[in-house]
């Protein structure tokens, strides 16, 4: 078994207190102290730090960069503006998904981010279409999410707070011991809030993470609250609620298929699975759902959702389910038919009970992204 790698915020997570687990090949914080309740309701009300150096990043450079990630993702890749990012999929020929990422325009070159699970896969796949990915290896990567994100980080940086959400930028830092480091940033995440995605020098970030957490709003937030907020925030998460067998628009995603590349698109079509991925677009029979069980139970991945309660065979399933602290109640998504109306009941079996649950709109929180 290989051994678990270890980002460069190793040590700091430890001197925190962490609880440290396996994750996509990882040791990663799970929680800290405060628990995982706390860190989410925190970050949601000023703002949490995430170690996020496990996920790829990876560099995408020469002429044939744009055109040639065009033939891998249904996106606009070349009407992305310098700048600019913005979220992509990597297809496979059946029409389902082989991951999610972010694609950011800096100019001279592309910038992906990738899943841990997937980096792998990825970059291989990046290869043999002739791409040439340039993995980045020396860089770590932090989120800094919530309300409080813009001011904890314009203290450091002044300025990100004249971007946008989706944009992108290049900041120098002078670090306390007179050291400076090109940070790459990005007004992004993954919670519903506001907030940074931070790519620096692997050997200034225990130094940047300390300046961030001196800050008054700033706590230290692991996998557990990420895991909460991006389920509240309606956000699907790779592995769980989409996967090779799982579609674009059955997995909620095709509002990530630009006209451009639709059927009758100035450059329709060309990735994997095209055939089957654009008729499905607003027709799919199946679609992610958001439901809202009645009771304090959480109802959690796997879970076998049906019609009514004495129907004998399931209409769906749960993809990820969970209490949602800012809701006051459980939260959950699951694959079930398109044509279910908002507001219908429907049954999720619960350790032998049926137990009822709402089929709600999604998000579960309102998005706060700076505009």
């Amino acid at each position: 078994m290989d051994a678990l790698k270890r980002t460069p915020l190793y040590d700091l997570h430890v001197e925190l207190g962490a609880k440290m687990v396996p994750f996509a090949g990882w040791e990663m914080p799970v929680q800290y102290p405060m628990g995982v309740l706390n860190e989410h309701l925190h970050t949601r009300k000023a703002a949490g730090l995430f170690d996020v150096s496990h996920m790829g990043q990876v560099i995408l450079g020469g002429r044939d960069a744009v055109a040639g990630l065009e033939k891998l993702v249904p996106a606009d890749v070349a009407g992305l503006a310098q700048g600019r990012q913005r979220y992509g999929l990597f297809t496979n020929p059946e029409g389902g998904i082989l991951d999610d990422l972010m694609i950011a325009n800096k100019g001279d070159h592309l910038f992906l981010v990738v899943n841990a699970a997937c980096a792998a896969q990825d970059i291989a796949h990046l290869d043999a279409a002739g791409l040439a990915p340039e993995v980045v290896t020396d860089r770590a990567l932090l989120a800094l999410q919530g309300p409080a994100a813009e001011a904890a980080l314009a203290r450091l940086v002044p300025g990100v707070a004249g971007m946008r959400f989706m944009d992108v930028a290049e900041f120098e830092w002078t670090a306390p011991d007179g050291g400076s480091a090109t940070l790459w940033v990005s007004r992004s995440g993954y919670t519903g809030e506001d907030g940074f995605e931070i790519s620096l020098p692997a050997d200034h970030a225990e130094a940047f993470a300390r300046a961030l957490l001196d800050q008054p709003e700033v706590a230290p937030i692991g996998l557990g609250a990420r895991d909460s907020l991006r389920l509240e925030a309606g956000l699907p998460l790779y592995g769980h609620d989409m996967d090779q067998g799982v579609s674009p628009a059955a997995a909620g995603l095709g509002w990530s298929i630009p006209k451009v590349r639709r059927a009758g698109g100035e450059r329709a079509g060309g990735f994997p699975g095209a055939d089957r991925i654009l008729p499905e677009l607003g027709k799919s029979a199946r679609a992610r759902r958001g439901l809202i069980p009645e009771g304090r139970a959480p109802i959690r991945e796997g879970v076998e959702i049906y019609r009514t309660p004495q129907s004998a065979e399931p209409i769906g399933r749960v993809t990820s389910g969970g209490f949602g602290p800012s809701v006051g109640g459980p939260v959950a998504m699951a694959s079930l038919p398109a044509d279910l109306p908002e507001g219908e009941t429907v049954f999720a079996e619960l350790r032998g009970k049926r137990i009822p649950a709402r089929i709600a709109p999604m998000p579960f929180v309102t998005p706060t992204y700076k505009r």
